[in-house]
């Protein structure tokens, strides 16, 4: 019996020693996870914390806290690039606002301080100072427009749409303009109706964006194309020209918020970057997406897509 509880009080000695000991190296290992994280955090490298052990749940913890400081590492990268966005961002439209309103108040003065002006030179400095003033209302609008859009607070409601119609609109609303200037306009639309799930407004602005930059950056091939075609759950609408083109390293670029490079397309509104912008947003919040394809002076296309709707 005094053998038996000997052997018994010896294994309690046992486990607890190991408990005791797993509990140390436990703690051990806990502690330099901690010192890691505190230098990686208050560095804020890119580094990893690594961990040689062979037990399973601080192996399970090590991953995590990887995964997790990947994530922090990501957001970080996105903060400071959309911080530098956003400074790019007031530059531009401190620019696009300041050069406007420069030559408003140049025409003002001129009509102010020339008491011999004619009515008719008035009348013509005056048509100058409406333009440009319509031009920063414009730049305004769309700088809220694209506000708007990122921060989700403008709904769009959404319905069955037939874009066999909207195109058809859109394009022909320019066909007049277009053929005054020597274009050459393809239009193919299909017989058969292409219902699409959207929004009449937010269809009509996209196309009209598109048609507009075809025609501003594609006069240099004095061509423009839309075509209208589906698939079984999409809609394709492509916008196509045959201008300058979009440099092969700069077509992942056309899109980012205000990015104004001088050979970019992204310059609808006196080179704020916020057109093709606005259109992405406006494509995504309908559920479809946009791409562009170029070869310079061949064939420059906009693609979006819509959910189709067979009913």
């Amino acid at each position: 019996m005094a053998i038996f509880l000997l052997i018994i009080i010896l294994i309690l000695c046992l486990i607890i020693f190991v408990l005791y000991k797993t509990n140390k190296t436990r703690s051990k290992n806990l502690k330099q996870i901690q010192r890691k994280l505190h230098a990686i955090t208050s560095n804020s490298t890119n580094e990893k914390v690594l961990l040689f052990t062979d037990d399973n749940e601080l192996i399970a913890l090590v991953n995590e806290l990887n995964q997790l400081l990947d994530v922090n590492l990501n957001a970080l990268a996105n903060y400071k690039k959309s911080e530098q966005s956003i400074k790019k961002m007031i530059s531009n439209i401190s620019h696009d606002l300041k050069t406007p309103l420069t030559v408003v108040l140049g025409y003002i003065e001129m009509i102010q301080l020339d008491s011999e002006m004619n009515e008719e030179e008035k009348s013509l400095l005056l048509s100058k100072v409406h333009k440009k003033t319509i031009e920063v209302i414009d730049l305004i609008h769309n700088f809220f427009d694209l506000a708007k859009l990122e921060a989700e607070d403008k709904h769009i409601s959404m319905t069955r749409i037939h874009m066999n119609e909207v195109c058809s609109k859109n394009i022909l609303d320019y066909y007049d303009v277009l053929t005054a200037k020597g274009f050459s306009v393809h239009i193919e639309i299909p017989d058969s109706p292409i219902y699409a799930l959207g929004n009449l407004e937010v269809i009509d602005r996209i196309l009209n964006n598109l048609i507009s930059n075809a025609i501003q950056h594609g006069k240099d091939g004095r061509t423009i194309g839309l075509s209208l075609r589906n698939e079984e759950e999409l809609v394709y609408v492509d916008i196509w020209d045959r201008g300058k083109g979009i440099n092969e390293m700069y077509k992942d670029r056309v899109f980012e918020r205000m990015y104004t490079l001088e050979d970019s397309r992204n310059k609808f509104y006196q080179g704020s970057g916020l057109g093709l912008t606005i259109t992405k947003r406006l494509v995504e919040n309908l559920g479809g997406s946009i791409q562009l394809s170029s070869i310079p002076y061949e064939k420059t296309v906009f693609s979006f897509t819509l959910k189709r709707m067979t009913y």
